[in-house]
Parts: structure tokens; sequence; C-alpha cells
């Protein structure tokens, strides 16, 4: 029968400092992202299977909450500020990026505007995804070019345009469908996504009445972002 060691108790203490050291330093390293949405579902529901689909190991290095609020604009950016702080609070850490995901929608031109110069101007900045007029619009940009202005009650029809060959006819375009970023992922394409919605924002370079800028999405900067992770 092997004998037993008996470790020391102040080598035991030491490797237990180390342990809770190398611990503490891995929670330092780690990086906090909040990705606070519009939507309570659509948004929210892409950024999931986003999130699960980074590379092996990302999510080791890199904390990624996803809110979906229902709230809107400026409100949005509000309550983005509010759920930053209670994070922080309950992590004892800083939040290292905040995103908000919102849509120009039927709102005003003024809060639209207002909203994401105020993410512009915050310091740090605010991450700011804002779509015109409709977040499906990025769906919309994983398989052709839009550069003509469409009207939100045109998205449902485009998106089971370009899915339905691939398929079926029966498809019916949900808005808060679970699947769609999985959808996309089969039958689109995101590098085309990218840059479709790059070459959009090429000619508004240094404009600032974004509520004019229809279509337009900057969800790209985000997707870019979250995918870059390593």
């Amino acid at each position: 029968m092997a004998r037993k060691i008996k470790i020391p108790n102040e080598h035991l203490k030491r490797f237990a400092r180390e342990e809770e050291k190398r611990k503490r330093d891995f929670r330092t390293k780690r990086q906090f992202y909040l990705i606070v949405c519009e939507g309570e579902k659509t948004e929210p529901n892409y950024f999931k299977g986003l999130k699960e689909d980074l590379p092996k190991g990302v999510l080791t290095f890199y904390q990624i909450d996803i809110e979906g609020t229902g709230r809107n604009t400026q409100s949005l950016v509000d309550e983005a500020l509010r759920l930053k702080l209670s994070y922080e609070k309950e992590n004892s850490r800083p939040i290292d990026r905040l995103w908000v995901v919102f849509d120009k929608d039927s709102f005003s031109a003024q809060d639209f505007n207002s909203a994401i110069q105020r993410c512009s101007n915050s310091s740090p900045e605010i991450g700011c995804a804002w779509s015109n007029e409709a977040f499906e619009l990025w769906y919309l940009l994983h398989f052709h070019f839009y550069n003509n202005g469409i009207n939100r009650t045109d998205y449902q029809q485009l998106i089971e345009g370009n899915l339905r060959p691939h398929i079926g006819e029966h498809y019916r375009y949900q808005k808060n469908s679970e699947e769609m970023y999985d959808l996309l992922k089969t039958y689109g394409n995101q590098d085309n996504a990218i840059r479709n919605a790059k070459n959009l924002t090429e000619n508004l370079i240094g404009q600032q009445d974004y509520a004019n800028h229809n279509p337009c999405t900057m969800v790209w900067k985000l997707v870019e972002e979250l995918m870059g992770l390593k």
C-alpha cells in the first residue's frame, strides 16, 4: 500500500493564495459587454444566436449580456446607462463595452438623431447599432444590396422572398423568431451583409441627419466587433 505524502500546511496555504490570485487576475482581465436592445425579442434573439456562434473559448474571456427593454431612442439610452450602473454595482467591476440597438421606426427625427449623437458624445462612447427604418434591414443585406428606401411594412415580404427559395413557399417570417440567426447563417452570407452595410454608409460620412439615411444600418459595427473577439 502506497504511503500517503503529507503536504506541509504552509505549502497548502501558499497554493491556496496562488490559486486565489490566479482567479482574481482572471476576473480582472475578463472583459464585460452589455448590449441593450430596443426590442424585447427580435434583436436579443439574434444576438444570442451570434453569441453562441462565437469561436470556442471567447466566452471564457468575455462576458456578453444581452437585454431587451421595449424602450426606444432617448429612453433606451437612459435605460442602458441605468443597467450599466446596476451591473457594475452587482459585479463590483466596470462594464468595458456598452452598446445600444434601436430603430428609426416611426419616432421623430429629433429623438432618433439626438439619441445617436448622445451615444457619440458620451464618455466613454456608447456603441450605437441603429437602423433606419428597421433592424430587419440587416437581415436583407445578407442576400442583396438594397439602396432604395424601404418602408417597414415591406420587410416581411422581402425576407420571405429571400428565404422561400431555400426552405419552401410555406415560410412566413415571424418577427420574434429564435431561428433567424441560424437561417441567415445557413442561407445568407454575413460577410456580404457587413460589406453591403458598409457600402450604404460610404456617402453618409460626416452627415448627421441620420433620420434621413434610409436605408442604413450600423448593426454591422457591433457584429464585426463581436465576431472579431479573440
